[in-house]
């Protein structure tokens, strides 16, 4: 089986370094266009073929993943319908708040038939295959949904959803890791405050999140029943912890979240 990639920018090239570093397909089975070369240099040398040709890549292979900004999707799709091959060929969509039923009528032959289509959101941490990644099925069997999970699996977590919550989850988890680096971010530079190197700051925090991601994903735990077994009556963690909520932590957590969903 092999897959296509139109769009190697800042989330198409974090898909196609995630795929690279998988077994899912070989490199050789992989193809990239961009109409930048400079956007496709990443990729050289890796045995991926490279295009700047939508058309060449959009007829290369069994699934064709359209990986750009959204407004520039109408264009991209009307530019390779002609020669997709819906009978045979899967097509992923990454882009926010574009719904099926634009892709649908952007992809109508007249015929009656529509490619089986998936609204992939993940988010960029599949260059490193810890994406967490919402997909939606549209048309396609249980097969196919398999295929293209086994797929985003690889690169991290899948959580196969309706679309009526994909601009959730893009908010949760694909803008969601910009709210977890500001933290980190603000808490480096925290720690710069109260006396460390940045640098020495920066990898505080970062191995500081990691365990807490791992003790909540190992156990199971509600965030606040961890919480609750380091903060002692009258302890300094109490005390900090009061402190980030009475200057609205969060609150101001949750209104960016709902922010960005009001937004789409």
């Amino acid at each position: 089986m092999k897959i296509s990639v139109i769009g190697a920018g800042a989330m198409g090239g974090a898909m196609v370094q995630g795929m690279l570093k998988g077994k899912t397909f070989a490199n050789d089975d992989i193809t990239v266009a961009d109409p930048s070369a400079k956007a496709l240099e990443q990729f050289d040398g890796t045995g991926a073929t490279i295009t700047t040709d939508n058309i060449q890549a959009a007829t290369a292979s069994d699934i064709v993943a359209v990986v750009v900004k959204p407004w520039l999707v109408e264009s991209v799709l009307k530019g390779i319908k002609d020669n997709l091959d819906y009978a045979r060929q899967m097509l992923i969509v990454v882009a926010a708040g574009v719904s099926s039923a634009q892709v649908k009528e952007w992809l109508d032959k007249g015929d009656g038939t529509m490619i089986p289509l998936f609204l992939v959101i993940p988010n960029t941490a599949i260059a490193v295959m810890s994406s967490m990644t919402f997909v939606v099925p549209v048309g396609a069997s249980e097969e196919q949904t398999a295929i293209v999970k086994t797929l985003f699996d690889e690169m991290g977590s899948t959580l196969i959803t309706e679309e009526r919550l994909l601009a959730a989850g893009t908010t949760l988890a694909s803008c969601g890791i910009a709210y977890a680096m500001r933290y980190v971010r603000a808490a480096s530079e925290g720690g710069v405050e109260i006396g460390f190197k940045a640098d020495d700051a920066k990898a505080i925090v970062l191995q500081t999140v990691k365990g807490a991601v791992e003790l909540l994903q190992t156990n199971g735990n509600h965030p606040e029943a961890e919480i609750d077994k380091v903060t002692t009556p009258g302890g300094v963690t109490i005390k900090g912890l009061n402190e980030m909520e009475h200057a609205g932590f969060t609150s101001a957590v949750i209104r960016g979240l709902k922010a960005g969903m009001n937004s789409r």
